[in-house]
């Protein structure tokens, strides 16, 4: 296998791993479960964004490292929306917020609004790799 369809198929089992994360999201919605829907929703955009980051020669091994790399290699240069990148950041403080810190509750209006946008988010990515709509 080629240095070049490796990469391909890691894009392709993140992009994977992004929408299982989407679905694990919404059905960790419907059983009530906010804390780990909020969880599912961050990890779906860090795979998808991973993914478009190694599409581009990227890979890094801290959440930081890909907030990071998200504002300076896409949302400077305008690949993406600057309200992506300020969704990522909300759903990184909630996802830190609900895993590390005491008696966190979502509302649930809050937590289907950002399912919505984790897929509008997800779907942009996929597009960006050439797997999306």
């Amino acid at each position: 296998m080629t240095q070049d369809e490796a990469r391909d198929q890691n894009i392709e089992y993140l992009i994977k791993s992004a929408e299982e994360a989407l679905a694990s999201a919404e059905a960790e919605l419907i059983a009530q479960r906010r804390r780990f829907a909020m969880n599912r929703l961050y990890y779906a955009c860090f795979y998808a964004v991973s993914a478009v980051l190694l599409r581009d020669g990227r890979h890094f091994v801290k959440h930081a490292g890909v907030r990071v790399a998200l504002h300076h290699h896409l949302v400077s240069t305008g690949a993406i929306p600057a309200a992506l990148g300020e969704f990522y950041d909300e759903l990184f403080r909630d996802r830190q917020a609900g895993d590390y810190s005491f008696f966190v509750e979502f509302d649930p209006a809050i937590v289907r609004q950002r399912l919505a946008l984790a897929r509008q988010f997800v779907d942009h990515m996929k597009r960006l790799v050439g797997t999306g709509p």
